[in-house]
């Protein structure tokens, strides 16, 4: 399987390569066992600024989050593999892996299999749904060799809070 994938950065930005990008979203796709071989995924990377707006559009939240995405949303009768769209926010996603004492690699990689579950169904409201979707990312993040991402969220803000 080989998704297409497009990234588009903000220039200035600090952001892993495309091939990385590929690479997460190609996990994340035989992870959840999508059958799409032809795939298509854009991925934006921006600042703060057009995080926070988008997330205001969109979310009706103020301020800027760590990824966001957007399920292509066509009409049955039209034939095209494009999932849709995920925004990134580079600064929010350095700051969170130093929070949360992470590597920053492995933050990127887990925002984008995030992002891309969410494109694919997946989501987190309820209760059951968050315990599916997260043990779904600690798979496809170990089958890349991260450790697990809700893990290390609790080791660390257990640390913080003693």
């Amino acid at each position: 399987m080989t998704p297409f994938v497009v990234v588009d950065r903000d220039d200035g930005l600090e952001a892993p390569d495309d091939d990385s990008f590929s690479c997460w979203v190609r996990a994340a796709l035989l992870g959840a066992q999508h059958p799409d071989e032809s795939a298509e995924v854009s991925l934006r990377i921006n600042d703060r600024d057009e995080m926070a707006q988008l997330n205001q559009q969109y979310r009706h939240k103020s301020g800027p989050t760590n990824v966001l995405s957007f399920p292509a949303d066509l009409p049955p009768e039209v034939d095209s593999p494009l999932l849709g769209d995920i925004a990134i926010c580079a600064p929010v996603v350095m700051e969170e892996a130093l929070d949360q004492q992470k590597s920053l690699e492995s933050h990127w990689a887990h925002m984008t299999v995030h992002g891309v579950l969410h494109l694919l169904g997946y989501d987190h409201i309820q209760d059951d749904e968050a315990e599916r979707m997260e043990a779904l990312e600690t798979q496809i993040l170990g089958s890349l060799g991260y450790d697990d991402p809700y893990q290390l969220l609790t080791d660390s803000v257990r640390a913080h809070s003693e």
